[in-house]
Formats: C-alpha cells, structure tokens, sequence
C-alpha cells in the first residue's frame, strides 16, 4: 500500500506543473484537498457503512504536518534550484526512520541503516546528477529542510494516529485539516483562490484523485500495517516515478547519474521490504 501510495505522490510535481499557468501553488494544494474531501466521505460510508468516527489529537498534528510541509517545499522551489530542495526533502523520508526509533521507540531492523544509506546516495545522484538548474540560495535550502522534518512529523503522527482509527476514515479526516490549513496559508501568502478560467480546476482534480485519494489515502492506510521507518524508505520511489513520467511528458532525458540513482534507490526501497520481511520471520 505504502508503495503504491508513493507512486501516486509521484504524480504530484507533474500535476503542478501543468496547473500553475492557472493557479498559484497554495492553491492547487487547497483545491486537491477540496476535491478529495466529498470522494473521501463517501468511500468512508461505502467501506466502513458508517459515518466516520471522531479523529484523534494525531490526526490533526498529521494533517497539519502535511499541509505546511506542501506551503514550504512550494515555497521552497520559487527561491533554491530544484535539485538542492528535492535532494533534501527526501531526507525527510529517511529522517522518519531515526524518529520512530526515538520517540516510538521502534528500533529498524539492521538491513534498513544499509537501505537508508543507498536511499539517501541515490536521491542524491537523481536530485543532484543533472547539473545546474538555477542558482542555490541558502534560505531556500532552509525551507526545504523545514519541509523534510515535517515530512517525518506527518509520517510519525500518521503511524500513530492509524493505531485507532481506520485508514479510509483517517484520509478523511487528514484531508478536512489540510483544507483548514492550506486556507489560512493561502490567506496570509495573498494568493487567489480561484483559477483564471474553470480549465483550471483540471489539475487539482488529477491531483486529488490521483495524489491525494491514490496516493496519501494509501500511504496512510499502509502506515497501520508496517514500520514508520520502512513506510519512509518505500515513499522514496515517488522522485524516481517523478524523474520517469517526466522523461516522457516533458523531454526531460536522465543522465546517466541520474538513472544510476534512481536505480539504487529502487534496489533500497527492495532491500528496505526485505528487511522488514526478515523481522518479522525472526519475530
């Protein structure tokens, strides 16, 4: 489910590249959010034949992590190359393993510190191996490393959360946080709500079905069923799904490095399951 999940968030820079002609980046997030919401609530009625129960204080902790985590990695792009912020958001994805281990006291299996490390090697040749794309600025190298520990706070609180309540009810209610905050962050950036014409709402629409109900709804539903840390490995496939998709729609060939990694973190998001499945032999 997890890498499933991560595939669909692969789709997620592709969809917001094809809607910033018609809305700012805040916005897409917001209109994912609001688009998801209805689809979500009926999934809820449909799987669980109830309304949904009340969420709990990690839920709204998840879902605040998540929608700032977006505000800052967007922000991020408009001031850092797209390497450098890419390169180190996915530190947060490794970060969530170290997290689990302190605060959830769940200790990953020894394999995963080998997974960890060629994951962060070959993001840093995906991310990094094709060449300049802008010039780097120090603050927003800051934000996106402010991205990456929300990434691991939303992952970690996630984890949690799913320990009572279910998957389709947690996205729902994730989902309806997002909305509140992404609102308030469009509201203090000053950018509008609405598109220049109703093709815009298209992106959003792709997002929230293909990201937001595809991708996060999976990921959360994946996080009641494995390890924070190995669920934070298995995300890393979305910038090689990312790098794939826009070979093709964009004519963006990888270099060499670049597919090289993409590659070793595909043998770490292997290696990582792996050793999951080994724990729980041995358990």
């Amino acid at each position: 489910m997890v890498l499933a999940g991560g595939v669909g968030i692969g789709f997620a820079p592709i969809g917001l590249r094809y809607g910033l002609d018609e809305l700012g980046p805040q916005a897409i997030a917001f209109w994912r959010y609001v688009f998801a919401l209805p689809i979500l609530l009926a999934l809820v009625f449909l799987i669980e034949r109830r309304a949904p129960r009340l969420p709990n204080r990690f839920i709204f902790m998840a879902g605040t992590f998540f929608a700032c985590d977006i505000a800052l990695w967007h922000h991020a792009l408009t001031l850092t190359t797209v390497s450098n912020a890419t390169f180190i958001v996915n530190l947060g994805n490794v970060l969530v393993g170290f997290g689990a281990w302190f605060f959830l006291k769940q200790r990953p299996h020894s394999i995963w510190f080998v997974a960890a490390a060629l994951a962060v090697a070959g993001a840093a040749a995906l991310s990094l191996g094709g060449g300049a794309d802008g010039k780097g600025n120090i603050t927003g190298d800051l934000f996106a490393a402010g991205a990456a520990f929300l990434v691991s706070g939303y992952m970690l609180c996630s984890n949690i959360a799913r320990r009572t309540i279910g998957g389709i009810e947690a996205i729902f209610w994730l989902t309806l946080v997002e909305i509140v905050v992404a609102g308030a962050i469009i509201l203090v950036t000053g950018e509008t709500f609405m598109p220049k014409t109703m093709a815009g709402f298209g992106a959003p629409l792709f997002l929230a079905l293909v990201s937001q109900i595809a991708g996060q709804a999976l990921i959360v539903a994946g996080l009641g069923r494995t390890s924070a840390a190995v669920a934070g490995l298995l995300v890393l496939i979305q910038p090689v799904v990312a790098a794939a998709v826009s070979w093709r729609l964009f004519d963006e060939p990888l270099t060499g490095l670049q597919a090289s990694g993409g590659l070793v973190i595909l043998f770490a998001v292997w290696l990582a399951q792996r050793g999951r499945k080994l724990r729980v032999a041995v358990d």
